[in-house]
């Protein structure tokens, strides 16, 4: 009985000298851990609030035009009142710096200096309705200009016009082989009555919704962008794309550091581009407009 006692003693202790000497066992996947990428940039970023717009003097620009029965006149009541409400409630975002669809040659700052001055208040245009006079309640000293001739203009007048003319040959927006353009045309129809229905407020942050710049973007995507093997494509990328793709260039050079606030008042076509370029850039964080 003593000399197994003695056994079973002299292998606790070889057991234990053993275990001592090992090194310790580890789980593989906590010595490599992954970051999230995010962790790798900055995390504070030029805030943009992209407010996408109709245009509420009805240039008639777009491929469908509203009827005269949609229209509404923002110097009337109740709609008036409503550009107030929407005007307060932008003003929430505190920008520092305010942004239009304006080609240079608009001349914004002058036009600025002069609805400072008490000009232009008689104007249904939104970018005095809504920019200039945010702007001037903010006490901002200017307003920036963004929009961009596109690429396409470039290959026209000083490349090859004849190729431009041809990518351009029957791009209409009204193709009716696509079973889509008829559905876009529904939703724009009614969405077009829509503004004279509801409050101002409720209709920017509904076509400023996530869904609505979706399923607007994709409205480039249909119909005449199928022309040929790749021309309605082609077009679309030296055109449509490759102006929002400046725009937002200009964007970044009116950024200059990472505390500004930038609002940006642009038609809302441009606002569903614009939306993707900011989300998908690690210099800004996107806005969404009803989280104000």
């Amino acid at each position: 009985m003593l000399k197994k006692l003695k056994v079973l003693l002299l292998g606790l202790v070889l057991t234990t000298s053993c275990g001592e000497n090992k090194e310790p066992v580890t789980d593989k996947s906590e010595e490599t851990r992954i970051k999230p990428i995010s962790s790798y940039f900055p995390e504070n970023r030029a805030r943009v609030l992209v407010v996408g717009s109709f245009h509420f003097d009805y240039p008639g620009l777009d491929a469908l035009k509203e009827a005269e029965s949609d229209k509404i006149d923002v110097l009337e009541e109740p709609k008036k009142s409503e550009v107030t409400e929407l005007v307060e409630y932008l003003k929430k975002f505190n920008p520092n710096k305010i942004a239009i669809e304006a080609y240079p040659k608009w001349d914004a700052y002058l036009k600025y200096d002069e609805y400072r001055a008490g000009a232009h208040r008689d104007k249904r245009d939104e970018r005095y309705q809504l920019a200039m006079r945010i702007g001037k309640e903010l006490s901002l000293d200017t307003i920036y200009s963004i929009d961009a001739i596109p690429y396409s203009d470039d290959l026209g007048q000083v490349v090859d016009s004849a190729y431009m003319n041809e990518l351009w040959k029957d791009f209409d927006f009204q193709s009716d082989a696509d079973i889509y353009t008829a559905i876009y045309r529904k939703w724009f129809e009614e969405d077009s009555k829509l503004v004279s229905q509801i409050p101002l407020l409720d209709y920017f942050k509904y076509m400023n919704s996530r869904e609505s710049h979706n399923y607007g973007y994709g409205a480039y995507l249909i119909g005449d962008f199928k022309l040929g093997e790749f021309r309605g494509a082609d077009l679309i990328s030296v055109w449509w794309y490759n102006r929002n793709l400046r725009i937002f260039r200009n964007i970044q050079r009116m950024t200059e550091s990472p505390e500004d606030r930038i609002l940006v008042l642009i038609g809302n076509g441009h606002a569903a581009i614009l939306r993707q370029l900011l989300e998908m850039s690690p210099e800004y964080e996107y806005v969404e407009l009803d989280s104000l």
